[in-house]
Order: C-alpha cells, then structure tokens, then sequence
C-alpha cells in the first residue's frame, strides 16, 4: 500500500497552497467587510468583488476546474486537470480552510456535482447552454431534491411531480435547502421529481432542467443556518405549474435515482475532504490559543487536559485523512458501487471528526469561541450541516450496519 501522494499531485498541492497563502487567506477581511457592506445596502446575496478577482488569479495560474475527474472529461470532450478522486481529495482539503476558497477555484458545490450531471447525461444543446458557462464560472446552479414535507433522504418519498404535457413537462411541488438560489447568478436548477409514482421504486424519479427565469418558479424565502447566511444563500422553491421543453430532461424519464446515486459518492468525498481541511483549520487555532493563553500561572498548552485534547484532535484528523483517502481510491478503481461502504462510513466520520475539532477549539477559546469574535462559531455552524446534507448519519449508519450484518467471516464468531 502506496501513501505517498503522486508527483503530479504534491506539485498542485504546492501551487493550490501558494495561492492560498497569496490570494485568499488576505483576503478574508475584504470578504467579510463586502459582504457586511452589502447587507447593510440591501445587497446580501450579490457577486462579491472580492472573490471575482481572485477567481480571474486562478483562472490565469489554471488552477481551475480541479474536481474534472478524467473519466468525466474524457468522455465529454471538455477539458479538465485531469485528476482521479484520490489526486483531487487532498486540493479540497487545502481549499477546505476557507469556507468560500473553493469558488475561487471553480471547485463549490452545487456546481461539482450538476457539472457532472451534464457532462454524463446532457445533450449536446444543454451543454452548450449551461455546461459550458458553468465551467467558465460566469453563472452558477442549484440543485433541488431534498423537500419540506417528507424525508427526502428515500427518494421515493419525493412528491414533486413531473408531468408530461405534449412537448412539456408541468412541474407542481415544494423544494427546500437549495443551496445558490439567493445568488441571482444561479441561472439553472436541476429538479429531482416524480414522473411515474406508480414505477418501480427507482425508476419513479426524473431530473429536469428549469431556468430561474422560468414563469411558475418561485423563490419563496432563504433560510438561515444556525442563523448565519453566506453569500449564496440556501432557499425554498415553489414550483407551480411551471413548464419547460420535453428536451429538458437529463438522460431519460426514471433515470433520476441513477443520475443521483452516479454523482453522489465522488461529492461525499469532496465535502468530507473539505470538512478535514476545516478540522485542520481549527485544531491550528487551538494550538495557537493554547501557546499564547495564561490560566493558573501558565499557558493552556501545559495543561493536561489541554494536551490531550489537541492530541485527540490529531489522531482524528489523521484517521479520518486515511479513510477517505482510501475511498477515494476506491472510486477511482470500482467506482460509486464498488465504495459504497467506504463512502458511508467516511461521510458519518468526517463530518463527527470536523465538529468535535471545532468544539474542542471553541472550549479552549472559552467566551471567544462562541462569539464572532473568532471564525469557530461559523464554522461549527457549517460542519454541523454535513451530518445532514448528502443523506442524513443514521442513513449512511444503515448501509454500513446493512454490509456488516451480511458479511462472511472466515472464522466463528
């Protein structure tokens, strides 16, 4: 078992680094401070400046659409780095430090995820369309599936509906948590619906394209998490009686569950590489509170408690690295399938990993650490989502529970 990163990827891992160092850790202030601004002027959910210029840095360095996996590329016939899951995994840990780094990049979700489901499933005309803008990074997208009413992590409960109407589909339902929509660039949402409930289980489900000019579509509010809002906003949609063109679909009516499950492992990956980057982030904020904190006559960091702590967090981190590198891997050789209990397994760990790093973080910072005073808050606001987002702990428990319960063992237990 090799774990040395490949030459190709240690010299993007120096080159994402650098750039990072250079163009966005200098930049979180003039983050912050535009969009304060524009809350205060009414203009919470417009393109900030501030990451316009440094996407252009990193556009012109071509450290740009680092997520492309080769297969998805090649087959496509649009180009990409280039790189398998296993070489991308540890950029996104790298961009993961900063919540808005991967925008820089061309690398944020939802847009990974729905450029892939165009460059797997769309036609030549809704690449030209919408592909092709996307991974200039001139608009964004959004991706709508999960719902208010129902547990939306069974697909089958999924009440949309997806009616065909001659050359349309009429689309009726409620939509939640669509990550992007407040961001008036968002100009495409992908629409997981139901066009034949009576179908075989996963075989119900289609995926629609509707743009955001589309007359029946409504931006009903955005949601706050933990009460922040970032920039791009996560909304509720309103689709009433909304219609597109029968060429609208992605692949084929009931190919949805498929589309869904195809893109879902790789996006675990990248979100559990990104949680790390975050933990990494963190646990370097406890170690340096813990140097520069005097309690009792000495730092924090001579403190046992304090130690272990940080060796604690460590360990995780290291732990959780290695399982996702592993998953990784296995995408890369099996695919989706061939990792699925890899792909559980590390979308519960990571995420869990993620928040008792920031949580450990945030008691050594005492009263600071819960205040904006610190980024801890914020961010424990934002790992907290990942226990939730990409199928729910207890969901992914159930698949890891599932395999190990049919397992064969060589021996008796």
């Amino acid at each position: 078992m090799d774990f040395e990163y490949s030459a190709k990827t240690k010299e993007l891992q120096e080159r994402v680094s650098a750039f990072m160092d250079a163009h966005i850790y200098p930049a979180e202030a003039a983050y912050a401070a535009e969009l304060a601004a524009n809350t205060a002027a009414g203009k919470r959910w417009s393109a900030l400046e501030t990451v316009e210029k440094v996407k252009a840095k990193a556009k012109a360095q071509g450290l740009w659409n680092l997520f492309l996996p080769v297969d998805s590329a090649a087959a496509s016939g649009y180009a990409g780095a280039g790189l398998t899951n296993q070489e991308y995994a540890p950029l996104a840990e790298i961009m993961g430090r900063v919540p808005w780094a991967s925008e820089a990049f061309n690398c944020s979700a939802p847009d990974t995820g729905n450029i892939e489901r165009l460059m797997l499933f769309g036609t030549p005309e809704q690449k030209q369309r919408w592909l092709e803008p996307l991974l200039e990074g001139e608009i964004r997208s959004g991706f709508a599936m999960t719902e208010p009413d129902v547990a939306s992590s069974d697909a089958r409960n999924i009440q949309t509906s997806i009616v065909r109407d001659g050359d349309e589909y009429v689309i009726n339902g409620r939509k939640w948590w669509t990550t992007g929509a407040a961001d008036e660039r968002c100009q495409i949402f992908i629409v997981m619906g139901k066009t034949d409930p009576d179908g075989p289980a996963h075989r119900q489900q289609s995926m629609v394209l509707v743009p955001r000019d589309t007359p029946g579509l409504e931006i009903v509010r955005h949601l706050p998490v933990f009460g922040y809002q970032d920039q791009h906003g996560h909304s509720e949609l309103r689709f009433t009686d909304v219609r597109v063109p029968v060429s609208n679909i992605l692949a084929g009516e009931g190919d949805g569950f498929m589309i869904a499950q195809a893109r879902l492992g790789p996006g675990r990956i990248h979100h559990c590489m990104r949680a790390i980057g975050m933990a990494e982030r963190a646990l370097a904020l406890m170690v340096e509170r813990a140097k520069a904190r005097v309690a009792f006559g000495r730092p924090l960091a001579e403190q046992g408690t304090v130690r272990e702590q940080i060796a604690l967090s460590r360990i995780e981190i290291d732990q959780a690295r290695l399982l996702t590198l592993k998953t990784a891997d296995l995408i890369d050789k099996y695919g989706a399938k061939g990792a699925r209990t890899e792909i559980a397994s590390i979308k519960v760990a990571a995420p869990k990993v993620c928040l008792d790093v920031i949580d450990r973080a945030i008691q050594i910072h005492g009263g600071a650490g819960v205040s904006d005073d610190t980024r801890l808050a914020r961010m424990w606001a934002n790992a907290r989502t990942l226990r939730i987002v990409d199928g729910p702990d207890a969901v992914h428990g159930r698949a890891v529970a599932r395999e190990e319960l049919e397992r064969e063992r060589p021996w008796s237990a």
